[in-house]
Order: C-alpha cells, then structure tokens, then sequence
C-alpha cells in the first residue's frame, strides 16, 4: 500500500468482474449461464430485501423508532430480541444453500449443474454462517433475555458493551451477506484450512471475506462472554447462591467460561492468516517457516469448545423445558450441574481428534481419543435425568417438549456416532467420507438447533405476550424431526460406501438412490422453516386472543416467569429474595407468587447510546474495506472508531431514572390483571382461555 495506488486505485480490487453476473456475461456457456444465474439471482434476493425492508420502514415512518428504541437500546431483552432476528434471516440463508447442495447431490451423478467452486462457495458459507451466525447470535440471544431474569437482576453487568457486542456480530452477518452481492465468499470450507486459503492458491477475496466476518463475530463473542460470566457471578438476586440457579443459568455461565477462553485462539488464527495474506508473512505458509498445522491447531483449541459453547446453552433449554412440561423438579440437579462443567472443562481436551489423520504418534491419537470417549459420561448423564424427571410426571407434549423428545432419541444416535469415531483407527477410514458429515449433524441438528427452537417456543410468550400457534408449531417441529432424518441417516450408509465429503459430482450410480432420499429430507426441512414463518404470521395475526400478560402461561417455575408477559425494562419492581432452586414454583405452592411490595424505589437504568451501531457500522465499512483493499477508507473507519471511543469516554450523563410511582402503577397494573385471569389447568394451557395464570398459581394472587 502507497499513497500513489490509493490514488490511482482509490476502488481497490473493486470493479464490474466483482458482480455475481460477470462472468456470465463475458463468457455465457452453459455452465456459466446456470450458475451466473443463480448466483444473480441470491443477489437479487439480498438486495430486493434490503430494499423492501428500508420502504417498509419509511412508509411506517419508524425510522426514529428504530433508532431509539431499538438500535441504541442497552436493555438486555431487546438485545436478545435482535440478536434472534439476524439468527433467523441467516438461518433461512442457510437452508436454502443446503438445499441447493442437495440437489446438486442428487442429480451429481457424473456431473450436475453447479460448477465446482460455486459448490464449494455454498458448503464454505453454509457452515460458516450455521455456526458462526445462526447458532450462535441464536444462543447468545436467548441468553441475554433469559438468564438476567432467572438470574433476579436488573439488566447484564455492561449494557452498553452489550451493545456493541450485537453490533459487531450484526457487522460480520452482513459481511457474508455482501459477498453474495460483490464478489465472492471464501471456497475454503468453514474452517478455512490453509495453505488453500493463503493468497497463493486463493488470491480472490473470498478468504479474506471469511477473515475479518470471523474476526468480528469472535471479537464481539469474546466481549459477550465476559459480560455474562461477570453478570452471572455479580448481579444474582439475594439468597441465590449458585445452587440455586437454574440449569439453563448454570449452562449459560459455563458457555460464558468457554467464550472467554476459546473465541481467542480463533481471533489468533485468523489474524495471522490476515497478516499471511496482506503483508507476506510465513505463519502457515509451505514455505520459509510455515507449518499450517499451528493453523489446525489454533482453529480446533477454539472449534471444539466451540461444539459445546453450541451444545450447552441448548442442553439448559431443555433441562427447563423438560421441568416444567413434565410438571415435577428437575432429577438430579446437583449432578446436572456437576455434568455440565465436566462438559466444560473437558472440551478442551478433545480438539486433536479433528486431524487423527494428519500424521500425529498413535499414542497422542490414543489420549485424545480416550478423552473423546470420556467427554461421553457426563452427557449420557444428563439424557438419563432428563427421562427421570419425565418418569411419572405430567408430561404434556407440547411443541417444545416435541423437540427435547425428538433431540433425546435423534442426539444418542449421533454421540454413539461419536464414540465410533473416537476411534482412531475407524476415524482414519471414515474421516474424509459424507459418515462424517452425518454424525455432525445428527449432533448439531438436535444437539443444537433443535434446542434452540425449543427454547423459541417456550419463552416466546413471555417476550412478546401472547403464546405461538400450537398447530403449525407442532407441523413445523415434525418437519424438522423427520426432514432431518431423512437428509442425513442416508449418508451414514453413503460415507461406509467410501462416498468424500465436499464432493462436487460422483460417478458411482450406487450413491445416487439415497443422495435422493436426502434430498427429500432437505426439502422437509425447507418446509419446516416455512411452516415456522406460517406459524409467526398466524400468531400475530391472532395474539390478541392469546394474550399472556399475567405471565406464567405454561407453570413455570423460574424467576422469569415471576413477572408480566413482556416484563417491564426494569424487569422487577423490587429485587427479589430467592430461598429455593425452583424460587417462583415454591412461591406459587407458599402463596406468595403475586405481592405487593411494602415500598417501591427510584430505579436506575443505563441511558440510550450510539455505541453499539456506530462500532458495528464502522467494524463492516472497515471489513468491506479490508477485503477489497480500499485502504483510504479503512484508515478513515479506524479514525472514526478511535474517535467514537474518546467521545464515549467523556459522556458522564448516562443513567436515567424510573420513579417509584412508575413503578407502583405499573406492578399495581399487573397485579390487577392477575387477579381477574381465569387460572388454567395444564390440560388448557393451549387454549385461548390461557390468559397467563397457572392454575396453582392463583392461590397466591393478591390484590
């Protein structure tokens, strides 16, 4: 870089080959045409919603809403909210590129109709936005609404930090979604092995697009864990010590733990292969000192902590979903807890078992595959208490107890997949087969995912106030569970079969048959996505007749469900003092769930700021640039982003304060609509006449 190229080339590497078409258009063969097409077409996608969404919200005129009550919100649960939402949108990204994977799959028998490097365009982004931008702004979403309310605190420890950190997660989601609209995403897999990745073998943008969205998101994940793990540890109500959280807590604070120590190596990783890149270092280069495996290394000290940063968040959700659905106290809870930081602590003993193949002693396969097998105990563990809990209690399947059902028969499959591949030796004959492909996902699916939407549908009516559709739930649920067997229990029989993983077309008609049964579970699944967005659409259209504004529709039995459906910014008119595990559960049975407080307080919240959108905003620009080598633009971002921190550095008016006669009035408001709810039975918590107030509840309602 000199000033004379950024003069002459003040675009970079920008230009017109940069758009999806151009190649099509210079050189229109067949194969050219098909794939320029679809890659236009995905472009036009991004683009037309962006536009649709920007129209929307001026003819709502919701600009300024937007902006103050949303993007520059330090309040925990409309963070939460938002960090769901890039979830979702990546999420639907991603089923469409599986899908389109599969039918190159199904019809690849001695060719198909994708080229090579668009193929491995989509396996690179499919993976990299399923766990990077789906799971994870999914998990840390869930978390950030949840658990400062189980937990009896008033917001997480650093709003603001918060903030920021969805703005840098929210940065890298765009990044990806860039690349299908200017140039192209990195054909390196997920985990961007070098040295394929180094500039000699790759020397368009797309790892360079892969580096800085990583960078951001591991970045802002980082912050993200140290902000949980203090919240946790800090903010707790009185009388909870740490025996008394809630499982879904206690996961949270393990997951915090592992953010903290596991997203660097990733951060490590990719900047050392930006520096590879841009200034002509040798980190893992094949030459002058270079040794890609300290890359392998790097990536998998973070990527397999990082299956359980995924995994555990997940297992909380059903812990409480198989809790409260099954109407008992969880079994065993001290030893689910003792579980789940075994968990914890031994996922960072297990990563060599991702390169059992690359050359390594047998014996250092052999430590690590016995540790493989171990990390199996404390999770067989959980699966037997959750069927203890469920042994002879009141088991109502209910769309989120569909998906524990579901993850608990699909997930013991997948981890007996998992202790076979522990295995060096069978590990070393299946590893580079599709059997691989389908033990990852028959872990991540209803490890992970499954979970997720567990966790969606269960604590969706305390959000937004009124409860999902139950019957394109369930359709939705069922789609998921059987769409997913069917996608991927063929390929365990193709990987025996000697089938590569990331194989492009195949020659073998042997395979064809069940690359087409798969096929037709990646259409299932595409069904059960547009049965979720049914369902949402069904249910606002219909929330008023399923209101839940007394805010216990399902007997719960945690902190969160102590308050109204949304709950106020504040969360709780008074901090509560909590005696029990299950603190609102024995509340209700004392009768004591809904009292008035003997007095109310001034209520300190943290003030409105620009923080988090601004460093987002500035993050993307400077990524954009990066990737593209417009370098004059990335000096002004790294400016702008010193001078945003100086100028937050001088605010002093940063608290606002809610009066106490606010508070009165709305908790009195509350109070009131819990004493005039009709108090429903287990059996009718899906009816209409669900207002929110648990049948054993309303013994404790007061006026």
């Amino acid at each position: 870089m000199n000033a004379a190229a950024i003069i002459e080339q003040p675009l970079g590497r920008l230009g017109m080959d940069s758009l999806p078409f151009w190649e099509m258009l210079q050189h229109p063969t067949e194969e050219n045409l098909i794939n320029g097409f679809i890659g236009g077409g995905a472009a036009c996608v991004v683009v037309i919603g962006i536009v649709v969404v920007c129209a929307l919200i001026t003819f709502f005129g919701k600009w300024r809403a937007l902006w103050s009550e949303w993007l520059t919100s330090p309040d925990h649960k409309k963070i939460g909210i938002m960090y769901v939402v890039v979830a979702l949108v990546m999420l639907a990204r991603a089923v469409i590129e599986a899908i389109l994977m599969r039918l190159q799959q199904a019809v690849g028998l001695g060719g198909g109709f994708l080229a090579p490097d668009h193929f491995a365009q989509l396996f690179s982004t499919h993976g990299t936005i399923m766990i990077f931008f789906m799971a994870m702004p999914f998990l840390i979403g869930v978390i950030n609404y949840v658990m400062p309310l189980q937990i009896g605190a008033r917001d997480v420890s650093f709003p603001v930090l918060n903030s920021i950190s969805l703005g840098l997660t929210a940065a890298a989601a765009m990044l990806v979604m860039v690349s299908l609209v200017i140039g192209q995403f990195s054909t390196g897999g997920w985990f961007g092995y070098p040295p394929y990745t180094e500039t000699a073998f790759t020397p368009d943008v797309g790892p360079d697009y892969w580096i800085w969205a990583l960078t951001l998101s591991s970045v802002g994940t980082t912050l993200t864990g140290i902000n949980f793990a203090v919240t946790i540890y800090k903010e707790r109500a009185p009388g909870m010590t740490l025996m008394r959280m809630p499982l879904f807590t206690w996961t949270a604070l393990c997951t915090s733990i592992l953010m903290i120590f596991a997203m660097p190596p990733l951060t490590v990783a990719t900047a050392q292969l930006a520096l590879d890149r841009y200034l002509g270092f040798h980190y893992f280069t094949n030459a002058l000192g270079g040794n890609m495996m300290n890359f392998m290394n790097l990536f998998w000290l973070f990527g397999h902590p990082e299956v359980y940063i995924l995994i555990l968040p997940s297992f909380g959700i059903y812990s409480e979903v198989v809790a409260t659905f099954s109407g008992k106290a969880l079994f065993g809870y001290r030893s689910l807890v003792l579980a789940t930081m075994t968990i914890a602590v031994l996922s960072f003993t297990v990563w060599v078992h991702h390169f059992f193949t690359m050359g390594q002693s047998a014996n250092i396969n052999a430590v690590f595959g016995i540790a493989s097998m171990l990390i199996g105990i404390p999770t067989g563990v959980k699966i037997y208490e959750w069927m203890a809990t469920m042994y002879r209690g009141r088991v109502r399947l209910t769309v989120p107890m569909v998906y524990a059902i579901g993850f608990i028969l699909l997930f013991v499959l997948g981890g007996i997949t998992g202790i076979i591949l522990a295995n060096p030796a069978i590990d070393y004959q299946v590893h580079n087969t599709v059997f691989l492909v389908a033990h990852f996902h028959n872990v991540a699916i209803p490890g992970v995912l499954f979970g997720l939407l567990a966790g969606y549908h269960f604590w969706f009516p305390k959000v937004f106030g009124f409860r999902l559709d139950e019957r394109w739930g369930m359709i939705s649920a069922l789609c998921w569970l059987f769409g997913f067997m069917l996608a991927f229990f063929p390929l365990y029989a193709l990987g025996l079969m000697g089938l590569p993983r990331r194989t492009v077309a195949y020659f073998n008609p042997a395979y064809q048959p069940l690359e087409i049964v798969a096929f037709l579970g990646a259409l299932l699944i595409g069904c059960a996505l547009l049965a979720l967005l049914i369902q949402g659409w069904v249910s606002i259209k219909h929330r008023n007749e399923n209101r839940v504004f007394a805010g216990d529709p399902w007997d719960g039995r945690s902190l969160e469900w102590a308050v109204s459906a949304p709950p106020p910014e504040y969360n709780f008119p008074v901090l509560p003092v909590v005696n029990d595990a299950d603190a609102f559960a024995a509340a209700k049975e004392f009768g004591v769930a809904y009292q008035q407080p003997d007095e109310f307080v001034d209520i300190k919240l943290p003030r409105n700021s620009a923080m988090g959108p601004v460093l987002g905003g500035l993050g993307f620009v400077m990524a954009f640039g990066l990737v593209w080598h417009i370098w004059w633009l990335v000096i002004v971002c790294a400016l702008g982003t010193l001078a945003a921190i100086i100028v937050r550095g001088f605010a002093r008016d940063t608290v606002q304060t809610v009066p106490a006669s606010v508070v009165k009035e709305e908790h009195g408001r509350w109070l009131d609509a819990v004493q005039h709810a009709a108090a429903i039975s287990r059996a009718a918590e899906c009816d209409p006449a669900n207002e929110g107030l648990a049948e054993q509840g309303a013994a404790g309602a007061t006026s």
